[in-house]
């Protein structure tokens, strides 16, 4: 890390152990964990603030560090990303690229816009893209999925168009889903919406090659997949088949059917399950993109920390179930309370394997939606 100040990089380190302690995203909650000059709870706070408010402070200086020595064994492979939004009070909305890794996803690069939709035009969200970009290690071959929600663009026919266009150039591939009213043009010059080519129920239709706004080519996949809200339609570079579901589906975890922002593992650790970043208090964009960027770190460190204790055979310490039942984030921040509570030292952070180890499963049913296997009465492949 090259911070300007070596007293950033000191309350920085400070910080993220803080929130691996207190498991909070409060700054209150952090006070406990804090010593400095023998200061009080209140100027503990200014200290606090200040950073949190400190433009210096930056992912590019403090996360990214971390984040490119952590990825160096995944030159060469092929990674999967995940661009998503989530909305905070209704007023805020982040953004984020992240990698799909160990049936969870962390972080690459993200960013927190005063913003009153999860809808999000595209030069709002390039500036992310670039960033992930820039972190991952050489010659990785991305494949990118997207929602629908990524269409605020100046009219209904630039929906995904910049997106698209952008990933083309990259030389990545991407599965994105688009919405019902998208026109489409088959290889015998026919425009049609998207909807004219969704499938009866318990059936899939696999469409291509097909143009879409104009000059991207592409293949369709519409299917109804049970326990979907909604028909899928998934555009992709890639010609389409079954598994274009199964791929799209590890936006949510690896099952293959839709879910809420809420219930995405990532935002769900964020939320309610690890962080509490939504007790922060905090309502200011910029700030928030500080404290998410924390919160980042922390998440990557305990999460190898998880992996290391998986791969050291010590998983069974913590973790009671007969295949790992807790995710990489979970069994890392436990580690850590252990290795305090017992006064032992950190280990020496190993870099995550290339190997995408399967998904915790902490019950049956977790597991059955895992391995659940989605049978369609009729597949119909179209060739115009």
């Amino acid at each position: 890390m090259q911070p300007k100040d070596q007293r950033h990089l000191q309350g920085f380190a400070e910080i993220v152990a803080a929130v691996l302690q207190s498991g909070e995203a409060c700054l209150g909650r952090w006070i406990p964990y804090l010593s400095h000059r023998d200061c009080g709870a209140r100027a503990h706070m200014g200290r606090l603030s200040y950073f949190l408010h400190n433009p210096q402070i930056t992912a590019e200086r403090y996360y990214e560090p971390i984040l490119r020595h952590l990825l160096s064994a995944f030159a060469g492979e092929a990674i999967l990303l995940t661009l998503d939004t989530s909305m905070l009070w209704d007023q805020f909305c982040l953004i984020e690229v992240c990698l799909a890794w160990g049936g969870r996803s962390f972080t690459l690069a993200q960013v927190v816009l005063e913003h009153g939709s999860a809808m999000v035009g595209f030069e709002q969200y390039r500036p992310v893209l670039e960033r992930a970009q820039q972190v991952l290690p050489p010659g990785v071959q991305v494949t990118l999925l997207a929602d629908r929600g990524f269409v605020r663009e100046a009219s209904p026919e630039e929906k995904h168009g910049g997106l698209m266009r952008w990933l083309n150039k990259q030389q990545w591939d991407w599965a994105i889903r688009v919405k019902s009213d998208l026109l489409v043009t088959t290889a015998d010059g026919r425009t049609q919406s998207v909807e004219s080519l969704f499938p009866p129920p318990e059936q899939a239709y696999l469409v291509g090659p097909v143009r879409v706004l104009g000059d991207i080519d592409a293949h369709l996949a519409t299917a109804n997949v049970p326990g979907a809200q909604d028909t899928w339609a998934v555009l992709s570079r890639q010609a389409v088949s079954l598994q274009t579901f199964a791929l799209y589906g590890q936006r949510f975890g690896g099952i293959v059917r839709e879910a809420s922002p809420e219930e995405k593992p990532h935002f769900k650790d964020y939320k309610s399950a690890a962080l509490n970043v939504l007790d922060s208090g905090l309502r200011d964009a910029a700030v928030l993109t500080r404290l998410f960027m924390l919160l980042d770190c922390a998440y990557l460190i305990a999460l190898v920390l998880g992996m290391m204790l998986v791969k050291a055979g010590q998983r069974t310490r913590l973790d009671w179930h007969g295949d790992r039942g807790l995710s990489f984030l979970q069994l890392g921040l436990r580690e850590l309370a252990r290795l305090c509570y017992e006064r032992l030292p950190l280990p020496i952070l190993q870099v995550l394997p290339k190997c995408n180890p399967p998904p915790a499963c902490a019950s049956q049913r977790k597991r059955d939606a895992l391995d659940c296997r989605i049978e369609f009465s009729k597949v119909v492949s179209f060739s115009f």
